[in-house]
């Protein structure tokens, strides 16, 4: 069963094509990671899959509804780049906020607080926080409701290797509780904690599968080694 499917996807920014012609499922309950180099078109993806890029063609479908749907809006949690956040507030009433909005109470916010490790900063002014826990608090805002569609974009930069271990973990106990979770990096050494890969370049879909699968059909070791040898053929 397929969380996502997208069928002829195009995005055009200016004169250029972003995405041209796009088709891709995602698997329910799983971790699908999106890696590529920056600029590539990852971004304008999982915007679209959220349903705010405007797209030129094609359709996006998301847990059985298109893409930008009102039923979605509760179902989807998406982090971007940029922390969405209110700087001169603190993490827990960022968190309140949020949660009020979605009509939660005060337990989710304790629950999402300590699932990002965060509870030690409950009460630090946001603007005060470092990069990477300004970053885990959008990914708190979005875990709000435990939504069953997940969209993280490039959520682990800028962390420390034990924090992004952590992040992982999280992000596999959350698929096998069912949610299906789509993460974009570019660091390739993420690829082996991921379910199912998508590795992209240049606005086109080049791979799409398990690692072990993309490395034995590339003759490759490493899924770096295979992008390489995909972008050559």
């Amino acid at each position: 069963m397929s969380a996502v499917e997208v069928r002829a996807l195009t995005v055009v920014r200016g004169a250029s094509a972003v995405l041209d012609g796009l088709d891709l499922d995602i698997p329910a309950g799983t971790v699908t990671g999106l890696l590529g180099p920056s600029g590539c078109g990852k971004s304008t993806l999982l915007r679209s899959i959220v349903g705010v890029q405007k797209v030129r063609s094609g359709t996006v479908s998301v847990l059985g509804e298109p893409a930008g749907s009102a039923g979605l809006r509760r179902r989807i949690g998406y982090v971007t780049q940029a922390a969405s956040v209110y700087d001169d507030l603190t993490l827990v009433e960022n968190l309140s906020f949020f949660a009020r909005v979605l009509g939660l109470g005060g337990t989710e916010v304790d629950r999402v607080i300590e699932a990002v490790d965060l509870v030690a900063y409950r009460d630090r002014v946001v603007g005060r926080l470092s990069g990477g826990q300004r970053s885990r608090v959008s990914l708190a805002v979005a875990l709000l409701g435990e939504p069953p569609m997940l969209v993280l974009d490039e959520p682990t930069v800028g962390l420390d290797p034990v924090l992004r271990r952590d992040l992982w973990a999280l992000f596999h106990r959350l698929a096998d509780a069912g949610s299906t979770l789509l993460v974009s990096s570019h660091v390739m050494d993420e690829a082996d904690r991921c379910h199912e890969l998508l590795l992209m370049r240049d606005g086109a879909i080049l791979a799409h599968g398990t690692p072990a699968a993309i490395l034995a059909d590339s003759g490759a070791t490493t899924i770096e080694g295979a992008f390489l040898s995909l972008v050559a053929s």
